[in-house]
């Protein structure tokens, strides 16, 4: 299993961005996927999951800001990030989940300028 994670880019505060995850393999819909962040000199950090039944998952500091979701017909998971503050500013990496394992995507840049 591949992901390409993209949509990441350079927003004001207060913006918007959605971030897109493909994965290749047929066995997207069964698994667990989600997405973390890794600031520049911070560990890195889960923001949101989605099951593979479709419940979301949120860290404290996304809740009431971002959404995530998931198309399995199109192997897609998503987040969509509202109300964008400077400390969201990291790299956000996508994962899904498989038999226990976590396999993860690169990064997309994300900068919140204020």
């Amino acid at each position: 299993v591949q992901l390409q994670a993209s949509g990441g880019g350079l927003v004001q505060a207060g913006g918007s961005l959605r971030l897109s995850c493909a994965a290749s393999g047929s066995i997207f819909s069964r698994n667990h996927m989600g997405w973390s962040r890794q600031a520049q000199g911070k560990q890195r950090e889960a923001v949101a999951i989605i099951t593979s039944g479709g419940t979301p998952i949120y860290a404290d500091s996304a809740k009431g800001r971002f959404t995530i979701s998931r198309d399995n017909a199109k192997n897609t998971v998503y987040l969509q990030m509202n109300s964008l503050k400077p400390e969201d500013s990291a790299v956000y990496y996508c994962w899904i989940n498989i038999g226990g394992r976590d396999i993860w995507g690169q990064g997309t840049q994300v900068t919140v300028s204020s």
